[in-house]
């Protein structure tokens, strides 16, 4: 008997949403993907509480007001090797959203993470940075793909984003499914189906535009809500999956076929936005401007929540 997720497979690699690795291990994603809601979440799983007081222990001989921010990166790449002991691809890993517009910081905040798994044993060619999709970002993305470090650029809902990223030569864009479905829920009271959905239709069109241009930019598909909107983008390259999803795609029966084709036509190319025309663009994107922002809060206040946990266990320590 075929099952959905198997049968996904033959269309799109399947990337895990999670840092849980007992989950990594049942689903056996290709790569996976990590932000500080899911390290939030993986902070409180038993089969971690070894590595962090490890980890913690390191920090503690800092000063005190550095301990917590440096105790969350060195988790994130502790969290992120055990994670690539267990999958033949890449693991994204996130730089801190509060530097979202900064891009020097970025830069040198991507440097410090690869330095820290390097000393790990992991390769560069194993991680993706992550990077929110503002203009701060993509700058600071087209400087460190240009070093060899590639990039997952995050917090993808508007066009103007998407032309961007494709300008900037980054490796990997994860445009949002069910963060822009949500909004257009909210805003119309309607429901909607695999074909019609909003979010499903915004991430086909960046495929499309991929396509067209010829771009060597991975579209990976995130964020989202059900089975169902996994399947209307069957054939997108990448597909980020969280548990809960991955586990009813393991364990129904059927057949999947491919709903976005990937041509790559090499048509032409448009004009590279610069800082104006992003800005305009993306602002004239009501859904885009909302998500974007309340990403990036979503993602601060997680931070922020997590350092205050290490901070109250370094404490104890």
């Amino acid at each position: 008997m075929t099952y959905q997720l198997d049968a996904l497979r033959q269309h799109s690699m399947v990337v895990a949403d999670t840092g849980d690795l007992e989950a990594i291990q049942r689903y056996q994603p290709h790569d996976a993907t990590t932000n500080p809601s899911l390290l939030l979440k993986a902070f409180e799983l038993p089969g971690y509480q070894a590595l962090i007081d490890q980890e913690l222990a390191a920090v503690k001989a800092e000063p005190r007001d550095q301990q917590a921010e440096h105790a969350v990166d060195r988790l994130a790449v502790a969290m992120g090797s055990e994670i690539a002991k267990l999958i033949p691809g890449r693991v994204s890993t996130e730089v801190a959203a509060k530097l979202s517009f900064d891009t020097e910081a970025s830069i040198r905040k991507a440097h410090e993470l690869v330095a820290l798994y390097e000393k790990r044993g992991v390769a560069k060619d194993r991680i993706l940075i992550k990077l929110a999709s503002t203009w701060e970002g993509i700058r600071a993305a087209e400087v460190l793909e240009k070093e060899g470090i590639n990039c997952n650029l995050t917090l993808l809902f508007s066009d103007a984003q998407t032309q961007a990223c494709f300008d900037a030569g980054v490796f990997l864009v994860s445009p949002f499914v069910g963060r822009v479905t949500d909004w257009y829920k909210k805003e119309t009271g309607q429901t909607f189906t695999p074909e019609n959905d909003p979010g499903v239709q915004f991430v086909r069109g960046v495929c499309e535009r991929v396509s067209q241009g010829g771009y060597d930019t991975v579209v990976m598909g995130a964020s989202f809500r059900t089975a169902d909107q996994v399947l209307a983008l069957a054939g997108c390259p990448r597909l980020t999956i969280s548990p809960v999803l991955l586990e009813e795609l393991a364990t129904t029966p059927g057949d999947v076929k491919a709903n976005v084709l990937m041509t790559r036509n090499g048509g032409p190319r448009p004009t590279p936005l610069n800082e104006p025309a992003f800005r305009w663009g993306h602002n004239q994107d009501a859904m885009a401007n909302d998500k974007l922002a309340e990403g990036i809060r979503r993602f601060a206040d997680d931070q922020s929540r997590l350092e205050e946990q290490i901070a109250e266990r370094l404490a104890a320590l």
